[in-house]
């Protein structure tokens, strides 16, 4: 049994998103086989993203006439592979390998040199991203993290398993780049659980099946159990985690230290360790591509204003505020503008955020046609003392009164549920691509 193969609960198709209403093996609407069905489903809420192959994925991405070749990515003959493409690994090629037996198995294979300012950018891209999501990011290399998406339900309207999906999914479109997904109940085997059908995976290991899914694998699936460790564990016997299920505590403690607790724990599914975000999110934001370009203020202002409203309300979602507003945009030829400004105080406000932006969007407003806008707010910390009484303004703690309303009608009713003068329509004239807000 596999977490991968559940098909019982509820489930919903991975491409077309449309819940599914039966046993079916293919979406109903769409065709697709990439279906996911699980019966924790709608409450599990750790997830763990893992880039697939990812600088040889950056690579192809870049140079499309790679696309159906075996790439590696490493350094000479005499270096070692530090990533291929799952091409050349049916063909025999792993991460670590000598370059010289890497080319003994797949003689076809093309030889990339490593570029990692460009991999740490993509990198910083998609975790931007998952920032979009969830401040509770835990980045472990340039490629994964965890996310805790708990409580997250009203921010997104969605529960965390369609989010992570529509997340792959936009990676997929704007990134170029794909990504597996794993869905649990803890840190552990959400991990395991994105290793389970890549590339392109979605699996799901909940609680009532851990114990089952875990008593046939072997003791090298237990995190920090290596081959040094795996040869020692042989000797004594143990070769499954069954049978460290089956085994105390204290005898485990006794054998092997510390980390017999960690045998005895992890072999039950047992993981209470919490996404530590070991560096604070340094900015939200969010961000439109369009169909079309667009050059005037009646065009843009009104967009402006609807991302100034995302970037306020994940600011309140995780009670935070900050000191500096940042105006990006894209131009038709893919040059990008950024412009910003310091306030005085820390805001999370959407009035002052679009107050802020708007006078920066128009000085740039020179007959340039620009295909990107965002607005984000960095400097961020948890600022009780944001937003203060502006004595200049003073109309301004008026429409706070008033945005803080209009807050608690969207979050009982939908984002819809009632507009600015600046926002009401926009929807109808279908001018965002891609509303980068997952």
């Amino acid at each position: 049994m596999t977490a991968a193969v559940n098909i019982t609960g509820t489930g919903f198709c991975r491409d077309c998103l449309r819940p599914t209403k039966g046993a079916e093996k293919r979406c109903l609407a769409c065709g697709s086989p990439r279906l996911v069905r699980h019966a924790e489903l709608d409450t599990l809420s750790i997830g763990h993203i893992d880039c697939d192959a990812f600088y040889a994925s950056v690579e192809k991405r870049d140079n499309p006439e790679l696309r159906d070749k075996p790439v590696i990515v490493g350094g000479g003959k005499r270096g070692v592979v530090s990533t291929c493409c799952y091409i050349a690994r049916v063909n025999g090629v792993r991460s670590a390998m000598p370059m010289f037996k890497a080319l003994d198995a797949c003689p076809d294979a093309i030889v990339i040199k490593p570029d990692m300012e460009k991999y740490a950018r993509v990198g910083k891209e998609v975790r931007e991203m998952m920032r979009e999501l969830t401040p509770l990011v835990e980045p472990i290399s340039i490629d994964e993290a965890f996310l805790d998406l708990t409580g997250t339900e009203r921010l997104h309207r969605d529960t965390p398993a369609r989010v992570l999906a529509k997340f792959a999914k936009r990676v997929e479109t704007e990134i170029g780049i794909t990504v597996s997904v794993g869905l649990s109940y803890c840190k552990y085997l959400a991990k395991v659980a994105s290793d389970l059908e890549k590339p392109r995976g979605f699996s799901v290991i909940g609680e009532a099946e851990a114990l089952d899914f875990l008593r046939d694998k072997p003791v090298t699936l237990i995190w920090g159990v290596g081959k040094a460790f795996a040869a020692t564990l042989e000797k004594d016997g143990i070769r499954t985690i069954g049978q460290l299920q089956r085994m105390e505590e204290t005898v485990l403690m006794k054998r092997y230290g510390v980390m017999g607790r960690r045998l005895y724990h992890l072999s039950r599914g047992e993981d209470d360790r919490a996404v530590h975000v070991e560096h604070e999110a340094k900015s939200i934001s969010a961000e439109t591509t369009f169909n079309e370009d667009y050059a005037t203020a009646a065009d843009l202002l009104p967009v402006l204003r609807a991302l100034s409203e995302k970037v306020s309300e994940r600011l309140k979602a995780a009670d935070l505020a900050g000191r500096t507003v940042t105006l990006k945009l894209k131009d038709k030829a893919f040059r990008t503008r950024t412009r910003n400004r310091q306030l005085p105080d820390r805001t999370r406000l959407a009035d002052r955020i679009f107050r802020v932006a708007a006078p920066m969007l128009e000085k740039e407003l020179d007959g340039t046609q620009y295909r990107l806008l965002g607005v984000g707010v960095s400097d961020l910390a948890q600022d009780t003392m944001a937003d203060p009484f502006d004595l200049v303004d003073t109309d301004a703690e008026r429409r706070a009164k008033a945005e803080a309303a209009m807050d608690r009608v969207r979050a009982k009713f939908g984002n819809r549920a009632v507009e600015t003068g600046y926002t009401f329509g926009t929807g109808s004239r279908g001018k965002p691509q891609r509303d980068q807000d997952g």
